[in-house]
């Protein structure tokens, strides 16, 4: 009896720690639209990419990618709403345990945008939030540099080390990032431009990552039952164009994002979200205007370039600044509404019934800071 007893503990213990050898597992999407989802992983050893997923933890379908690699990433598609799946990803003979992700919902979705996540804060507020999918306004890592010695742009331990901090809530929650300087620099930034670009503007390894829709360093995603798009734009630190600190894309009217962003907010869902890691009164300047008047074809912009907590108003279009480090030297916007010095993040609540978009300004203590309201463009 005792020799089976032994047995049956052998097994279990190899079957638990076979089932924890995945541990950094995210969810994204790559699509423009919530009807897929990307689930990405990493494993120590290489090999297949495999996830048994579905709306019952016995009863899972299984999508299977066959290659040899260590960093996975399977889009499945999603055909519920208001449903839970579960899921488990395997490579070879490495499984992760059993997790769960809410579907889209019908009637009111949060969305949750943080920045400047270099402190690795507190994030029981935001998680009793209980969002559908999280974005951000920049600056997800400190560097590339420090972690993974200088000069390698291709180097994705910083993010592993991002997803390792909060382990339940990227298994659980989507999350679309956005770039900011921090993460793409290679080098020490230094006090002089050196002869060597000290930032990668392609994004190697966010590229590499995450799955995201378009080029990734720019993105849009919509969920149209909400009437709700999100654009992701490539702005930091412009004023470093043309030098050996350039960290963003060009931004000129005819660089590739212009003529993006302008052709895709002609048309659009009711409201328009607009993401990016410049300060919002330098972006408003650029090009004479001409940025400006294509944010005014949308609800709102979010960046978080600033360490603070702030709204602006300007034109009939709403500035955000959040940052979760968001107690560092304030520079108020010209046309400032309200600004604080306190960690902060911004809640996005769609009402589907209505169309209506609330934003909060919350502190990471669960303080409502700011609250607005927002009608579809179509009630404008």
């Amino acid at each position: 009896m005792k020799y089976y007893s032994c047995l049956l503990c052998l097994l279990f213990f190899s079957v638990t720690a076979s089932a924890a050898e995945i541990q950094h597992i995210w969810l994204t999407h790559q699509s423009h639209q919530p009807d897929k989802i990307v689930v990405n992983w990493s494993t120590s050893l290489p090999g297949n990419s495999i996830v048994h997923f579905g709306l019952a933890p016995d009863s899972l379908t299984t999508v299977k990618k066959e290659g040899n690699t260590s960093l996975h990433h399977v889009e499945i598609p999603l055909a519920a709403r208001d449903a839970i799946y579960h899921y488990r990803v395997q490579t070879g003979k490495q499984f992760s345990d059993l997790a769960t992700f809410k579907a889209y919902p019908t009637d009111t979705l949060r969305v949750a945008i943080v920045a400047d996540w270099q402190a690795r804060p507190d994030l029981s507020s935001l998680l009793k939030d209980d969002i559908h999918l999280l974005l951000t306004a920049g600056d997800n890592i400190s560097n590339l540099w420090q972690t993974c010695g200088p000069g390698k742009p291709d180097c994705i331990e910083p993010y592993l080390n991002l997803i390792g901090a909060y382990p339940e809530l990227f298994r659980s929650t989507p999350f679309m990032p956005i770039l900011g300087n921090h993460d793409r620099e290679v080098y020490p930034r230094g006090k002089q431009p050196p002869e060597h670009a000290v930032y990668d503007v392609e994004a190697t390894a966010f590229r590499r990552f995450f799955e995201l829709p378009d080029e990734e360093w720019k993105w849009r995603f919509d969920i149209p039952e909400f009437g709700i798009r999100f654009a992701a734009l490539d702005f930091n630190h412009i004023s470093d164009m043309g030098t050996t600190w350039q960290t963003c894309h060009p931004l000129d009217r005819e660089s590739e994002q212009y003529r993006w962003y302008e052709s895709m907010t002609q048309k659009h869902p009711g409201h328009l979200v607009t993401l990016y890691n410049e300060r919002n009164a330098t972006m408003r300047g650029q090009l004479q205007g001409e940025w400006q008047k294509l944010f005014q074809r949308g609800t709102l912009c979010v960046t978080g370039f600033g360490y603070f907590a702030e709204r602006a108003e300007v034109d009939g279009v709403t500035y955000y600044n959040s940052s979760l480090s968001g107690t560092g030297t304030q520079y108020p916007d010209p046309h400032s509404k309200f600004l604080a010095g306190k960690d902060s993040y911004l809640l996005l609540t769609c009402d589907q019934n209505s169309g209506v978009l609330t934003v909060e300004l919350k502190s990471l203590k669960n303080e409502v800071l700011d609250r607005q309201h927002f009608s579809p463009r179509s009630e404008k």
